[in-house]
């Protein structure tokens, strides 16, 4: 058998295990929805939370919604300042604390 040969057997063996990737599935982190209520200054700052704490978590940082720039210097007008950062608030508590999944 050439050795062209002997390569194309290998990689007709290996190929459905090259393409078929790794068995653990990496889990999806999403923001879940703000509450319908809120005003859209507070929607934001709920999302912006969210990832904000996320990225505490994944940087192992103590929680503290102060530390944020977001949340000291909301990216809203000065009149929905206080509406932001209570969506901020809420979005952080929502990633720090998930509710159970479904099942429980």
């Amino acid at each position: 058998m050439t050795k062209l040969k002997r390569f194309a057997a290998l990689a007709a063996l290996f190929l459905p295990l090259a393409a078929a990737g790794c068995a653990h599935p990496r889990p999806v982190v999403d923001a879940p929805p703000p509450p319908p209520a809120m005003s859209p200054a507070a929607q934001q700052g709920y999302h912006d939370g969210f990832w904000a704490a996320r990225n505490d978590i994944r940087r192992a940082l103590p929680p503290d919604v102060r530390r944020h720039p977001r949340f000291r210097n909301p990216p809203v007008p000065p009149p929905a300042f206080e509406e932001y950062r209570q969506g901020f608030r809420a979005g952080y508590h929502a990633a720090m604390h998930p509710a159970p999944g479904p099942g429980y």
